[in-house]
């Protein structure tokens, strides 16, 4: 058996972009809490865990576009692949659950918990 395909840098912003617009239930994860469920999906496997901050256990990298971002957000976290950086250094990321959606949206730099590979 072949192991799986990971996709990374610009190849995972592509693919997390082509999902843009898609609800969970469209893409077979669940209707709530599946931005972590996305991730797992568009890297053939990820951390195996629903949970964002699970994403804390890879390797840290740099703040750079292909980079997976961790979130804080209240009572959780929040994950999903930078696919640019706003004239402020904010990231531009790219997730599931945004807006129940995928979809890609600027994140303070200030909420940012780690850049992982």
């Amino acid at each position: 058996v072949a192991a799986p395909t990971v996709v990374i840098g610009g190849d995972l912003v592509s693919k997390a972009r082509s999902y843009l617009g898609r609800t969970g239930p469209s893409l077979g994860l669940p209707n709530s809490l599946w931005c972590a469920d996305f991730m797992n999906y568009i890297t053939n496997g990820g951390t195996g865990s629903r949970i964002a901050k699970s994403w804390l256990k890879r390797p840290r990298t740099t703040p750079h576009v292909g980079a997976i971002a961790v979130v804080s957000r209240g009572g959780g976290g929040h994950v999903g692949v930078v696919s640019g950086f706003d004239s402020h250094g904010n990231p531009i990321i790219i997730s599931g659950n945004h807006n129940r959606r995928v979809g890609e949206g600027v994140y303070a730099k200030s909420r940012i918990i780690a850049y992982v590979m």
